[in-house]
Formats: structure tokens, C-alpha cells, sequence
């Protein structure tokens, strides 16, 4: 069991002031680690960090405001870290955009509509600043010769958006192409990492949640059920410990894989 311990091991989250990312910053505090959280909103991240003070008053937080898809602003942050920390042990790339769904009709995010900026931010965030997490604070594990990348996909990397839950009849309200362009983008990144650094001890990983309940109406939540054979999204914390297995030493020969924990959604 102690191959699941994270102690004193840095860990890098970005999109750090998310719902998702809640989970991984509880992962790394509750098993020893040293969470550095990243996030371009300050606002947001300062409440999280608020929030994770109160909840482990005893451990250490570090955090960045920047954006990652300014190379140079991320490369003076790991110049930081090593400064501070010395080391990078762990990657989590979970900085993405997710537009928040509902029954108002949105029509900049139709496909024969689509806003092409839209476009250009979501893959500059989501990939373009994955690319560049990956490349610098992965040519630091790669120098010492370990380390882990977690890339954050969605079971929505795996399958198509189902855009009838968000309509009644005709669409009118739709899940943004570029979110799927940017999780099944993902996964290409995951592999592509995989196979480029395995022989120098960094292995990557890509994990495709599935959706968390979070105040979502009864109606959309009667619709989703029935396209999930567990019949429910997940509960809140119920994927930390596939996220500790993934970056701690417990999954050392898992590499290149896509885990998919979604109740069954993605193989019906």
C-alpha cells in the first residue's frame, strides 16, 4: 500500500479553481503530496485556496496565477518551483474550458453557427496549454529521470456529446464542438507523451470522467440517467481514488492508457 503514497512528491494542477480540480488537490493533500496549483482566474483560485486552508489548515499550498498558454509565463513558473521545491514529480493537466449547459437557447454554439474565436480559445486553453505544461515541466521529470503526466479527458472524449439533454425536440442549445475536439485531443497527446519519454522514467495517462452531480435540474438529471447503466452521475469525491492510483507508484506500468469511469456511459 504504500505505492499509493504521495509524500512530499510536488504535483502540478493546472485549472486549479475548477470542479474537477477539487478532487485533485484533495488527493494530493489527504496522501502526503505537495500540491502547486496553476489557474489564470484569481478570483476563483483564491476561494479554493481558501477553501482547502480551512479544510487541511496544517498543510502547504503553493500556487501561480498565470496563464498557460503564454509559454514564457510557464517557464518562469517552473523556475520558480525548482527554486522552491526543487523538483517536479507529478503533472496534472486539467485546465480546459467547460460552458456551463442550460435551457437558454445559445445559438453562437450551433454548428452552423459556431463562433470560430470560440474555437481558437478552447484549443489554445485545452490543448496549446496542455502542449506546454507537458513540454516544460515534462522535460524536468524527463531530466530526472521519473515522474507522471495525468491528462484530464471526458467520457465526451471517447463519444459524441448526446445534445438532446440539453433540449426538448429541437436543438437549440448545444455542448460546443471544440469541447470534443479538445478531449479527443487529449488522448492524442496522452499517447504521443506516453511513447516519447517512457524510456527516460515518465510515464503519462489520460483519465475520461464521466459527469458529477452539481445542481443540475431534476429533468436533466431524469434524461442522463437513462444513457448511464449505473443510472446517476458521480457523486462528489468518487473518482479520488481512481486519481491517486493513476499518479502515484501503484499504476507504475500503466502508460499510454485512456480510463474511462463514467457508470457505464461510453460502452453502450
Amino acid at each position: 500500500m504504500n505505492k499509493f503514497s504521495l509524500k512530499n512528491k510536488v504535483v502540478i494542477i493546472t485549472g486549479a479553481a475548477g470542479l474537477m480540480a477539487k478532487q485533485h488537490i484533495s488527493v494530493v493533500l489527504e496522501n502526503g503530496g505537495i500540491p502547486v496549483l496553476i489557474d489564470v482566474d484569481k478570483l476563483k483560485l483564491t476561494r479554493q485556496i481558501n477553501f482547502f486552508k480551512k479544510e487541511y489548515p496544517n498543510k502547504k499550498i503553493y500556487f501561480f496565477i498565470l496563464d498557460i498558454t503564454k509559454e514564457s509565463n510557464v517557464y518562469s513558473c517552473s523556475k520558480k518551483i525548482l527554486r522552491e521545491l526543487k523538483r517536479v514529480d507529478i503533472l496534472i493537466n486539467n485546465a480546459a474550458i467547460n460552458y456551463p449547459m442550460s435551457s437558454k437557447k445559445n445559438k453562437k454554439f450551433l454548428l452552423e453557427n459556431f463562433d470560430t474565436k470560440i474555437w481558437d480559445i478552447d484549443l489554445s486553453v485545452g490543448l496549446k496549454g496542455s502542449l506546454i505544461c507537458t513540454k516544460i515541466f515534462g522535460s524536468i521529470m524527463a531530466r530526472n529521470k521519473k515522474g507522471v503526466i495525468l491528462n484530464i479527458a471526458s467520457d465526451l472524449a471517447l463519444i459524441s456529446p448526446d445534445n438532446r439533454l440539453y433540449n426538448n425536440g429541437k436543438i437549440s442549445n448545444v455542448k460546443p464542438v471544440s469541447y470534443s475536439v479538445v478531449k479527443h485531443g487529449i488522448i492524442g497527446l496522452t499517447k504521443y507523451t506516453a511513447t516519447y519519454w517512457a524510456n527516460r522514467g515518465v510515464r503519462c495517462n489520460a483519465f475520461a470522467p464521466g459527469g458529477i452531480i452539481n445542481n443540475q435540474s431534476k429533468k436533466f438529471l431524469n434524461k442522463i440517467k437513462k444513457l448511464i447503466p449505473l443510472e446517476r452521475l458521480a457523486y462528489d469525491g468518487e473518482y479520488k481514488e481512481t486519481i491517486l492510483y493513476l499518479i502515484s507508484d501503484a499504476s507504475s506500468y500503466m502508460n499510454g492508457s485512456v480510463v474511462s469511469v463514467d457508470g457505464g456511459r461510453t460502452v453502450l
